[in-house]
C-alpha cells in the first residue's frame, strides 16, 4: 500500500465524507461527491454561501474519510486551501466534464457561485478489517508530519505477558519490555487497561 494507492482507492469509493469545524467548536460533517483527483492533490467544490466553505476559509483544516467494500477504512486529514481566482474556472470546468450531474445542481452561469478548494498536505491512515492480523498503515503527503498514535510498552514492563494474553490480534511479542507491532494494532488498549504495573501508555 502506498498514499496515491489510497487516493485512488477514495476515488473509486465515490461519495466521501468531509469533516470541519464550526465557530462553536461543534464537529460537522457531509457527503461529498464533487471531487477531483489529480495525482495525490485533492480538489473539490462548494458554493461559496454554504457553512462548509466558511468553515473551511477560517480554519482549513479537513479530515476525510473513506470506506470501501473490501472492509478498508482511508482516513485522510490535511488543510485545505481555496484554489487561487486565475485557476477557479479551470478546475471547475474539469470538475463539471467529470460530474455531468453538476449541471442539475448549478446550471449555466448559476455554477459562478462554486468555488474550489485543494489538499495538497495531508497524511493518510489506511485500516484495513479483513486482514489476519488487521493492517494499519500511514502515509504523509506532501509538507504533512505523521503523529505517531497507538500504544507502547515501556521499561517499567515486568515480563508478566498480560498484555499478551488480552491483545485480540495476537501483535504483542515477548520481550524486555513486551512489544506491540503498530502496523498490526487495532488501538484497542486492552493491553492498557489490564498492565498490572501501568506499563503500556497511548501515544
Amino acid at each position: 500500500m502506498d498514499a496515491l494507492t489510497c487516493v485512488k482507492k477514495l476515488g473509486y469509493v465515490g461519495v466521501l465524507d468531509f469533516a470541519t469545524v464550526d465557530e462553536h467548536g461543534a464537529p460537522q460533517v457531509r457527503n461529498i461527491s464533487a471531487i477531483h483527483f489529480e495525482g495525490t492533490d485533492i480538489y473539490f467544490l462548494t458554493a461559496r454561501g454554504k457553512y462548509f466553505a466558511s468553515q473551511l476559509r477560517r480554519d482549513g483544516r479537513v479530515q476525510i474519510l473513506g470506506y470501501t467494500r473490501y472492509k478498508e477504512t482511508i482516513r485522510l486529514s490535511g488543510v485545505a486551501e481555496e484554489v487561487p481566482k486565475a485557476e477557479q474556472t479551470h478546475w471547475r470546468d474539469v470538475l463539471y466534464r467529470e460530474q455531468p450531474y453538476l449541471e442539475n445542481v448549478y446550471p449555466g452561469e448559476t455554477k459562478d457561485i462554486d468555488t474550489m478548494f485543494v489538499i495538497r498536505d495531508y497524511t493518510i491512515e489506511y485500516f484495513c478489517l479483513s486482514t489476519r492480523p488487521i493492517t494499519r498503515e500511514y502515509f504523509a503527503v506532501g509538507n504533512a508530519q505523521i503523529t505517531p498514535k497507538g500504544y507502547v510498552i515501556g521499561e517499567a514492563c515486568i515480563g508478566c505477558g498480560t498484555c499478551q494474553t488480552v491483545c485480540p490480534q495476537g501483535v504483542i511479542t515477548e520481550g524486555s519490555p513486551y512489544h506491540i507491532d503498530p502496523a498490526h494494532c487495532l488501538q484497542c488498549g486492552a493491553c492498557a487497561e489490564n498492565c498490572p504495573v501501568g506499563a503500556v501508555r497511548r501515544l
